[in-house]
């Protein structure tokens, strides 16, 4: 996965100053980018749709109050992602619950479905093959992996949302999480498998 190249920054800080300065197409394509993810992200740690797309909005009005201290010490997706994580955490406490992302053991069965460097050894049929005839029940495969993902336990699906979904680095997925990049990779690892366990059901 690449990293931000010098025309990302640039773009990005451009952006920011658009959204300080209240451009509200800025803050369009911000949303837009973003808000699915990030409603997929508090929905693993709630449990609840309803209380994720609440805690979304509370950290979007974060965002814009606070945008003007955007210092660019992470991307802006992580910076974002970093209040919702905090919101979330606020929510589930008041709900009584504790949220960790550690705790994911090593597996060394994982390392049979992928390459070292995360890419699978044998990818899925349903990727490889995209026809008419692999559209089940009138949902497309990108609805299934979607579905697969609401499923996943919520470090998988944190991860799986940041690294795969959002495409931020690793050290800034384990630094939001506070996990090791160890644990990350295995954390990945298994929603991957578990995404293409769902995908080969439909096979």
């Amino acid at each position: 996965m690449r990293g931000m190249t010098d025309i990302d920054r640039s773009d990005e800080a451009a952006l920011v100053r658009a959204l300080a300065a209240g451009d509200r197409a800025a803050f369009e394509r911000v949303y837009r980018q973003h808000n699915a993810a990030m409603v997929r992200f508090a929905s693993g740690i709630l449990k609840n749709r309803a209380s994720a797309e609440e805690v979304t909005q509370d950290a979007w009005v974060s965002v814009l109050k606070n945008i003007g201290g955007f210092e660019g010490r992470s991307s802006l997706a992580g910076w974002i992602f970093t209040i919702l994580l905090n919101k979330a955490r606020t929510r589930a406490g008041r709900d009584g619950r504790s949220v960790s992302f550690d705790g994911a053991g090593e597996d060394d069965s994982l390392a049979a479905a992928f390459d070292g460097r995360g890419r699978w050894k044998d990818m899925p049929e349903l990727w490889e093959k995209m026809t008419a005839e692999r559209i089940v029940a009138g949902r497309s495969v990108l609805q299934h992996v979607n579905a697969a993902i609401e499923t996943l336990p919520p470090a998988q699906r944190a991860v799986l949302v940041l690294r795969a979904q959002e495409g931020l680095e690793a050290g800034e997925v384990c630094a939001i999480l506070d996990i090791s990049e160890g644990n990350m990779r295995v954390l990945l690892h298994r929603a991957r498998l578990a995404v293409r366990a769902a995908l080969d059901a439909l096979s």
